[in-house]
């Protein structure tokens, strides 16, 4: 198992700390991370902190097309890679303390703390520094998304008066991490400022391949105690500049405000864009540090009232689900169709900051269950707004249909190794799955019947042009793939991506029938060659350990445990082999085999569940962020309740613990779904199958209980689980469902005593 780093202290609530983390600074600023969908920024300290770290605020939706340099081009390349960009330091200030700036990295400080409220959204920090102590405090608004709130106070602590100036900026002079040759991406249109507030405008620098270029206005004004005193410009930044006599033993505050808008809300150039900021400020202006406050705790407080997980007798587990519902919300609530999940959020730039099928695969469950269906349709509609991209992805493969893309800003294929373009292409069985779970769950087949068939026929009519006829065999194949297990390239007839490549065409033809579309023009030899090719659909299968075959060979590996392995010089395996090394290895980096098991769960027995689970868990590193959740479903289901647990704590803390050694790089926003899914699919085992809602819970013997909410098809459930399960209808109309296997027609409140034997074993 790979050694855990918790830098953090645990509590249920709080992500906070006593110790300023020089060595593990950019960790400590993943975890500290705060956004409200809109935009949001690392834990990056306010005042200067010249040690090393990664400073970055990020705006959703805004990004720029960098162009793929790969060293031999393969014809179906995309010719850019996009990437999420560093926009602005809105943060920023300078803190001088009787004219001396204080620099967080060198300072000689008492008192720290750093403290992530969950609860609020509010993150704080305090210290004390030549004999002042300083408490600052901020959030990003998700009553007003366009706003983030900067407050500071300032004791004299040491009987002594002492002189106090702050400079406020605004700095465009940004770069990103992952830059090409330290490239900055912003030009600026625009800078301004008087003595009580300033402005700057950027745009994204030009591109040669038609992608629109992003404006962005950001203004800052003041309030508190300070008096302001100079104001300068610059060509990249602009600030403001306050001062206040601080007698001894007395306080001072200084806020600020910072409003940002952008080209994606207003369309009629720089003047709109600025005249949106200025009617924001007008109105924001108006209230009160407290108002602002206030309203901020109060939207969070509605947000967690419905999504809270209770966790009894483990403040590590209580604090790991929390931590990731909460940088969920923070990145993504469903406000914006255009928008989606990306793997980073707000908290980093690895993998570009785009779309991954990461949400259609394990996001859409959660938001069905804790949001409104409309948040779960935007999803859907996200990917049907770029169907016409898709269709040029398929075309740029030379195949029919529509390709979805790996990852992508604008629906364009974006990714540039090969491996990944070309041959990852379960990802376009992902997205009709999230179609069939939307309409599963919700029972609304409206969606399905229009948008929903309009992607499943194109789709469809790519998995029947990338198959391929084997005459040998009479089946129908999949050559030249990688599946979910990226630790196999190039690989031929992966089961699962062959499963989903079948039930696509399957559920694709069965919604035709239910829902007739002549304007889609699917001719009945269509129908009958898609028919031809679920039928002749090669599985690859072993006899004498009765499993499903990850792909053509993988039974012809070295095959042996990762306990096989030294976990101190192998693990991470991405970490301390050669690519050449993993390839040929049987280790598989997340759930392949056992994905599909966990998708179509309903068409394996226990049995089958249980022999293809013993046969690949013990090869799996898990080194892919959504791999324990699978894995914890699964085992909870086979009555492995240990496992179930362990990898529950994975995957609830894989950030917060560092289980892979790259938190530092940001946190793992898509896979965080898993510590949810893990509890609710897994420990409770919520199943939706065929429309029918079903719990066989069991309870982690280090708990004592756990509860959670639940939205079904118009109802709000409460789940309890102690020494009984008790299921009890909140709002909306009775509803039949199964406890154990025992049909409940749920009136109110439903109570049965805590079973110990689930899955056919003692838990």
């Amino acid at each position: 198992m790979n050694q855990i780093k918790r830098i953090m202290d645990t509590d249920p609530w709080l992500i906070t700390s006593d110790e300023l983390a020089i060595t593990d600074r950019r960790l400590q600023e993943s975890l500290t991370a705060i956004g409200n969908g809109y935009m949001g920024m690392r834990g990056n300290f306010s005042e200067t902190y010249s040690g090393d770290m990664h400073q970055g605020f990020y705006l959703a939706g805004v990004w720029y097309p960098d162009k793929t340099r790969v060293g031999w081009w393969k014809n179906g390349y995309p010719e850019y890679f996009g990437k999420a960009v560093n926009a602005l330091n809105i943060a920023k200030i300078q803190l001088f303390i009787d004219d001396q700036e204080v620099d967080l990295a060198t300072e000689k400080l008492t008192d720290f703390n750093l403290s992530l409220d969950m609860a609020k959204g509010v993150l704080s920090y305090r210290y004390t520094a030549r004999g002042v102590k300083v408490s600052a405090e901020r959030f990003f608004s998700v009553d007003q998304l366009e706003l983030a709130v900067f407050a500071f106070m300032f004791e004299a602590v040491d009987g002594k008066s002492h002189k106090i100036k702050v400079i406020s900026s605004l700095d465009a002079d940004v770069k990103n991490e992952d830059a090409n040759y330290d490239e900055q991406f912003w030009d600026v249109l625009d800078i301004a400022a008087n003595n009580t507030s300033a402005h700057i405008a950027t745009q994204t620098i030009t591109n040669p391949f038609g992608v629109p270029q992003f404006i962005v206005s950001a203004s800052q004004t003041f309030a508190g105690d300070l008096t302001a005193s100079d104001h300068a410009t610059a060509e990249k930044s602009v600030s403001n500049t306050f001062e206040t006599e601080l007698s001894a033993d007395s306080m001072a505050t200084f806020e600020k405000r910072v409003i940002v808008t952008t080209s994606r809300d207003y369309h009629d150039g720089l003047d709109s864009v600025i005249a949106g900021n200025e009617k924001i400020v007008a109105e924001v202006i108006k209230a009160d540090y407290m108002a602002l406050y206030q309203a901020q705790v109060d939207a969070w407080a509605k947000r967690w009232e419905i999504a809270d997980v209770v966790i009894e007798g483990s403040k590590a587990a209580q604090q790991g689900i929390r931590f990731n519902l909460f940088q969920l919300f923070s990145t993504y609530y469903g406000e914006d169709e255009r928008l989606n999940i990306g793997p980073k959020g707000f908290t980093g730039e690895k993998y570009g900051g785009a779309t991954y099928w990461d949400t259609e695969a394990y996001a859409v469950p959660l938001y069905l269950s804790l949001a409104d269906e409309s948040v779960t349709k935007n999803l859907l509609k996200y990917r049907h707004n770029q169907l016409p991209q898709a269709q040029h992805n398929a075309r740029q493969q030379g195949l029919n249909g529509a390709l979805y893309p790996m990852v992508t800003f604008d629906g364009i294929e974006s990714h540039n190794e090969w491996e990944i373009t070309f041959e990852e292409i379960h990802r376009n069985g992902a997205i009709p799955y999230a179609i069939y779970n939307y309409t599963n769950y919700t029972g609304d087949e409206t969606y399905l019947a229009h948008e929903g068939l309009d992607v499943l026929v194109e789709v469809a009519r790519f998995w029947a042009d990338r198959v391929h006829y084997s005459a040998r065999n009479d089946k129908y194949m999949i050559h030249g793939v990688t599946g979910p297990n990226e630790y196999e390239n190039n690989i031929n007839n992966n089961w699962y991506t062959n499963t989903l490549a079948a039930w696509v065409l399957r559920y694709t033809s069965d919604s035709l029938t239910a829902h007739p579309r002549p304007d889609l023009a699917v001719s009945a030899d269509e129908l009958e060659k898609w028919t031809e090719i679920v039928d002749k659909m090669y599985y690859p299968f072993d006899e004498k350990e009765g499993v499903f075959v990850q792909h053509d060979g993988f039974m012809d590996k070295d095959l042996r445990p990762v306990s096989a392995l030294d976990a101190t010089n192998d693990l991470p395996l991405n970490q301390n082999w050669s690519w050449d090394k993993i390839l040929r290895s049987p280790f598989i980096k997340q759930a392949d085999v056992l994905q599909g098991i966990y998708f179509f769960g309903d068409q394996f027995s226990l049995d089958e569940k249980r022999r293809n689970f013993e046969f690949y868990e013990p090869m799996t590193v898990h080194e892919s962020s959504l791999s324990p959740s699978i894995h914890a479903i699964l085992a909870a289901e086979l009555g492995m309740s240990d496992k179930a647990v362990e990898m529950y704590e994975r995957t609830a803390r894989l950030d917060l613990d560092n289980y892979n050694n790259d938190t530092q790089d940001g946190l793992h926003i898509t896979s965080m779904t898993g510590s949810w899914l893990a509890i609710v699919q897994g420990f409770a085992q919520m199943k939706t199958w065929q429309g029918k809602l079903s719990f066989a819970p069991f309870l982690p013997s280090s708990w004592t209980s756990y509860a959670f909410h639940i939205n079904y098809r118009g109802r709000l459930l409460k789940v309890e689980v102690a020494e009984n399960v008790t299921v009890t209808l909140l709002s909306g109309d009775a509803l039949a469902l199964e406890v154990y296997g025992e049909k409940v027609d749920l009136t109110s409140s439903y109570s049965v005593k805590l079973q110990t034997k689930v899955g056919g074993s003692d838990v």
